[in-house]
């Protein structure tokens, strides 16, 4: 089965699975938004033919013999990001310019399958290249890239440039197990990468959500000869109290590491703990909760740990600055950013500390 398929199916097998558990198929499609309909229909699918009988289902099957060539599709990413500002049917004209034939539907059907169908999208992709390879822009995608960033501006979007620039933490409940009671899991992504780091606990405070901190994340940024400039959290507990007596607050000025929280009622400004939480629910603690019973919450660490690693080094990931490489390969592609403007930054300070003396003198 295919990832595409295990996606598919995923949610199905949930709704079988939990009404089952719970006894209840009234709750069980409550819980999980499907309607009993619904729920008897799969029932009687999967009954018959299995997962198989569940993935024919799928409302959206693509027509592969009505897509275009892999030359046409690359060729009409290229133009997307050396010209972000065009629309499809500009695109169209200018490739057919080039001797390439494609309609402007055609182009919109690429642009979607490839996360390019806005202005937005094409210029982060654009953005990220410049970065990653090492292109000049023109002129034209400079006025582009400027528009852009005075629209975040005003939005308040969180900028993120290089890794170790900005931190993403967040509390996650991921369940109750008996044996084991309540399990939290401290998360921290990189925005610039993707990287995930995740510690799993009995609680959440202060303590733990400085534990992770010391424990993995310090740890992996030393190991890449990086520092970690900047967290994001929300309001929580364990993130904001007073600094004398707040072990998180503590650890972060021992650090010397910004802490920056999302703004009152914005809980979507830390979206990307929040659609991580998503992922690893869906591709990981739903399987693991099927094929296995914990007693220990070591225990269930290890198998985490294991998802983390194929997360951060196996699976190609669709952010802004991934461009379909996977989250570690990213920080790696991105690390030269950030040493070359940590080399900018201390420059200026000793320029700037030499001017001081001078005008003292």
């Amino acid at each position: 089965m295919t990832s595409i398929q295990q996606k598919i199916v995923k949610p199905k097998l949930g709704l079988l699975e939990l009404a089952k558990q719970l006894g209840n198929v009234s709750v069980a499609c409550r819980t999980m938004g499907y309607s009993r309909d619904t729920f008897y229909r799969y029932k009687e699918l999967y009954d018959q033919g299995g997962e198989s009988a569940l993935i024919e289902i799928s409302r959206k099957k693509p027509i592969l013999k009505n897509r275009v060539s892999s030359e046409i599709e690359q060729a009409v990413i290229d133009y997307a990001i050396e010209y972000p500002a065009y629309g499809q049917l500009r695109a169209s004209l200018g490739l057919k310019q080039k001797g390439i034939i494609i309609s402007s539907s055609g182009v919109r059907s690429v642009w979607v399958r490839n996360d390019l169908e806005n202005f937005q999208k094409r210029l982060k992709a654009l953005q990220s290249k410049i970065d990653q390879d090492g292109i000049l822009p023109t002129e034209e995608q400079i006025a582009s890239l400027e528009k852009m960033k005075s629209e975040k501006e005003a939005y308040g979007e969180i900028e993120t440039h290089y890794p170790g620039y900005l931190g993403s933490q967040d509390t996650y409940l991921v369940g109750r197990i008996k044996g084991i009671g309540n399990i939290y899991q401290q998360t921290f992504i990189d925005t610039y990468s993707r990287v995930a780091i995740v510690k799993l606990y009995n609680d959440k405070s202060s303590i733990t959500a400085a534990d992770i901190l010391n424990d993995r994340i310090i740890p992996f940024f030393d190991d890449q000869k990086l520092s970690l400039q900047r967290i994001l959290t929300d309001r929580g507990t364990e993130y904001c109290g007073k600094v004398e007596n707040h072990a998180y607050q503590l650890y972060l000025g021992i650090e010397d590491i910004d802490h920056t929280k999302t703004k009152v009622k914005r809980p979507q400004t830390n979206g990307i703990c929040e659609r991580f939480h998503r992922t690893i629910q869906d591709e990981c603690y739903n399987i693991l909760f099927r094929k296995k019973f914990y007693r220990s919450l070591e225990e269930l660490q290890i198998d985490v740990d294991e998802w983390i690693n194929k997360y951060n080094h196996q699976r190609p990931h669709s952010g802004k600055h991934c461009y379909g490489k996977t989250p570690y390969q990213t920080f790696l592609d991105g690390k030269h950013i950030a040493f070359e403007k940590n080399i900018d930054d201390k420059i200026h300070q000793t320029n700037n500390a030499s001017v001081n003396s001078d005008n003292s003198n």
